[in-house]
């Protein structure tokens, strides 16, 4: 143990600033432990990926261009989760099936 002084002010003045500290890491190690248990909540209960998506063009109003599957590498960021019917209707409407992950083929979809 590091020599401490001799006199009451600065032994005082030395629990003080040690209490603060200790304070300071107290509550660092609570952010810590909310940061953790969020975390885990969230994995927890994170919502299934969709089982298929529909990729829209570059404008807001452009129409969808590709259909794919829930987990296709290959799906753009512009890309949204739909339902099967949806998927279905899509390429029934002409969009383009994703030539990577081949919905129409997952989807049992024939052309006509």
């Amino acid at each position: 143990m590091p020599d401490l002084p001799p006199d009451l002010p600065r032994l005082r003045t030395l629990r003080t600033f040690f209490a603060m500290l200790l304070a300071e890491l107290d509550e660092a190690i609570a952010r810590a432990e909310q940061r953790q248990r969020e975390e885990q909540y969230g994995r927890e209960h994170r919502p299934p990926p969709p089982e298929w998506l529909l990729e829209h063009g570059l404008s807001r109003d452009a129409p969808p261009v590709q259909v794919h599957a829930g987990g296709c590498w290959n799906a753009g960021k512009r890309s949204k989760g739909v339902s099967r019917d949806d998927a279905l209707r899509a390429l029934a409407g002409g969009v383009r099936a994703c030539s990577a992950c081949r919905p129409d083929t997952e989807l049992g979809y024939l052309d006509g």
